[in-house]
């Protein structure tokens, strides 16, 4: 065997241990905005593609990869405990010390994040991303005034006790879309002037699971401003307009496309190539990841032809005992053991070998033989 392919077997193992009940509690940060949420919402294109503008964003690409960014809110460790120093390495914070998604280029000690503007001592109302409802905690810490945005962030960095703490806060939106949130009011630090991080661990009261987000911010006497996000997002950044911190918690967040694709970084031991087939669209069936019970999949369509195509459909039949309970990036029908799946507004336009994926949970155990998947161009 060669060491690809055992580096590529211990990484999808990993996976699969680390996944052994469903890392289905998923979120970010929204208000102050994380730098994982902030760059997904800088690269965010009509076709779904994501493609940075900001400096700081397109580092942190070239470093881990697109995936960081379609699954912006899974930074997390599912065995982090609510644990912090001692655990996860200084200068690794950003990241979590995540260990299923690269996020490391998130721990670049740069100064042009995408940054949100706020005023010392005021009062917010934070918003944190739903995509799966659970119990827990969420806790916020503010970097000291010693801190500097030139050095890789350290635990030494934040304030030893968290300025905030809010426990199973009040939320509003359906889970599984980047519209839905957690929200708390809370009064920032007093005396806190320029660039600093809002710091939030969020630690489930139901399971292990904990995540971790930076959020860069600067108190100059803003409301909840964003700049650094979007085209022009260079060393001269153009404000776009987000959510008012000062929004009624029933209110409607700012429209945001729900790309969410989750892609697994490393290859999954279970895949089905699809031939290529008339029309010049081909599909690739694979598992994620499995647990008890269930397991993530995924598919990617590709154009196989020189010319571009205009939406999508994608069929196979789920084996006995599967269900499909949740899929995103896609328009899902199911009849019996039928599955059909059409592409949605932002991704059916494909140009020649451009691909993009959709993914899904299932109930129902993923062992056996992996569907037969066909794709057709159109949505016939």
């Amino acid at each position: 065997m060669t060491l690809t392919a055992i580096a590529t077997a211990v990484v999808a193992l990993t996976a699969t241990v680390l996944f052994a009940v469903p890392a289905s509690a998923h979120g970010a940060m929204m208000m102050p905005g994380s730098r994982t949420y902030l760059c997904w919402k800088d690269g965010l294109t009509q076709q779904g593609q994501i493609v940075p503008n900001n400096p700081a964003c397109a580092a942190a690409v070239a470093q881990s990869g697109t995936n960081s960014l379609y699954n912006w809110f899974a930074v997390l460790r599912s065995d982090g405990a609510g644990r912090m120093a001692g655990f996860i390495p200084d200068g690794k914070l950003c990241s979590g010390g995540a260990v299923v998604y690269d996020f490391s280029g998130f721990d670049l000690a740069r100064d042009d994040w995408p940054v949100t503007h706020l005023t010392s001592g005021a009062n917010i109302q934070f918003r944190y991303n739903k995509w799966a409802a659970h119990p827990g905690t969420f806790r916020t810490y503010i970097t000291k005034d010693s801190w500097s945005p030139t050095r890789p962030l350290a635990w030494s960095d934040l304030e030893s006790t968290p300025f905030y703490s809010a426990t199973d806060p009040p939320s509003v939106g359906s889970p599984g879309t980047a519209d839905s949130y957690y929200y708390w009011n809370a009064t920032l630090p007093s005396g806190k002037t320029g660039r600093h991080i809002i710091y939030s661990v969020w630690q489930r009261s139901d399971s292990n699971e904990t995540f971790y987000n930076c959020s860069d911010v600067v108190f100059d006497g803003g409301s909840g401003q964003v700049t650094g996000v979007g085209p022009g997002s260079g060393p001269s950044p153009s404000p776009t307009p987000t959510v008012s911190p000062s929004a009624s918690p029933s209110a409607s967040p700012s429209a945001s496309p729900t790309v969410s694709p989750s892609v697994s970084p490393s290859a999954s031991p279970s895949s089905s190539p699809t031939p290529t087939l008339p029309g010049g669209c081909a599909a690739t069936y694979r598992v994620v990841s499995s647990w008890g019970g269930g397991f993530q999949g995924e598919v990617t369509v590709s154009n196989t032809s020189s010319s571009s195509i205009s939406g999508w459909t994608v069929r196979w039949t789920q084996p006995s005992g599967q269900t499909i309970s949740q899929l995103w990036n896609g328009t899902l029908t199911q009849s019996g053991s039928s599955v059909t799946v059409r592409n949605v507004s932002y991704n059916g336009t494909l140009g020649p070998n451009q691909s993009t994926p959709f993914g899904f949970l299932v109930n129902g155990s993923s062992s056996g033989s992996v569907p037969s998947v066909t794709c057709t161009v159109g949505s016939a």
